[in-house]
């Protein structure tokens, strides 16, 4: 019996090793972060609404870039403006549209990821679809919100590769399901812990005795620190760190995170909500360096809590404090996740210059 049992074993862990590039998600892997259940599609879309869409833009030897347009519900964002808050982990970023969202507690676009030339572009393009939208004829502002991390270490940033049609063209292609993961739409240029980074997502639904509530995350992954994957040292075993030789190696260049819940929660607990998935950055190794900008979008998509500004009264639903810590750990959890997924979806490419960043070694991390 073990004679032919061990042969077995061996050889589903060689399909498994062989396979590892065709696999794309932490779980295929049996990496499986917090206690919580995960969505059907284990993605910020499990959230009811919420649609995402990439345009990835790979060409020639230095076009390595892209958008990803997150569409928060299927309405008017305008005339239905959705709770929303900001957390700052670390400010050298360039996102655009943050002040009106501390201010007023509201987001009133589509949420867009890019690279950090091209939030131009990306805001010229949500004024041109907001202004489309039926009813918003005579709107004279708009707050678009657009997040970055600098895919310089692949692409030619200074082309500005990305055009206002790209990022029209990733909100219309929005859609519900799975969700397309690693080097594509924001993150086709990425680079985290040294390795490939990228898009990825995750959810978490809490049980019906906590409420019932999903939470979703994607996150735009170009962070550096020492690796760690569901409280394994992988950035020490693979001997592949930053400062290991005392000097700065890929610690710099950002994560954009965006958490969405069906909760119903306003400004005030959705960026306690955005501090929670800092923290599930950390538990992945991140250290929001110097020249990184580390930032957390967080939504309700809750139908009762969006805004309409017709009318003279706001009268939205809350939650008790004491219901959140549940949606804190959801949050924790699915970022950790959604971060991984980056890593373990993307795949090995040359960009500018001639410079190859490998994938995630998945193979070694396995063993």
């Amino acid at each position: 019996m073990i004679k032919k049992t061990i042969p077995l074993l061996l050889l589903s862990m060689t399909l498994s090793l062989t396979n590892a590039e065709a696999q794309s998600r932490a779980r295929d892997f049996g990496v499986k972060p917090g206690v919580f259940k995960t969505g059907k599609f284990n993605a910020i879309t499990d959230v009811p609404g919420v649609k995402i869409g990439h345009v990835t833009k790979i060409e020639g030897e230095d076009m390595r870039t892209g958008v990803t347009a997150i569409v928060p519900h299927g309405g008017n964002i305008f005339r239905n403006k959705v709770p929303a808050a900001v957390f700052v982990g670390n400010g050298f970023g360039k996102l655009a549209g943050v002040t009106q969202i501390m201010e007023l507690g509201n987001i009133e676009t589509p949420v867009i990821l890019t690279n950090t030339m091209s939030v131009a572009a990306a805001l010229d393009a949500l004024i041109t679809y907001t202004l489309s939208q039926p009813g918003n004829e005579n709107v004279a502002s708009v707050n678009g919100v657009v997040g970055e991390t600098n895919d310089s270490g692949l692409n030619n940033i200074k082309a500005r590769y990305v055009k206002p049609e790209d990022v029209l063209k990733a909100i219309e292609s929005a859609k519900s399901g799975p969700v397309e993961e690693g080097g594509v739409g924001a993150g086709t240029g990425t680079i985290c812990f040294g390795y490939k980074g990228g898009i990825g997502t995750s959810s978490r639904v809490l049980p019906e005795s906590l409420g019932g509530y999903t939470v979703g995350v994607i996150v735009q992954s170009n962070y550096g620190g020492i690796l760690d994957i569901d409280g394994i040292k992988a950035g020490e075993m693979l001997e592949n760190y930053s400062f290991r030789k005392n000097i700065l190696q890929d610690v710099d260049g950002s994560c954009m995170m965006v958490v969405i819940t069906d909760a119903p929660v306003t400004a005030r607990n959705l960026e306690r909500i955005a501090k929670r998935a800092f923290m599930g950055m950390a538990r992945t190794g991140g250290i929001a360096s110097n020249g990184s900008g580390d930032y957390v979008i967080a939504m309700s998509v809750a139908p009762e809590n969006l805004l309409d500004e017709s009318k003279p009264f706001y009268t939205p639903k809350e939650l008790q404090n004491d219901s959140m810590s549940p949606l804190f750990m959801a949050t924790i959890e699915a970022t950790e996740e959604a971060l991984l997924n980056s890593l373990f979806a993307a795949k090995t490419i040359k960009g500018i210059n001639n410079k190859e960043v490998q994938r995630l070694p998945v193979e070694k991390i396995i063993k």
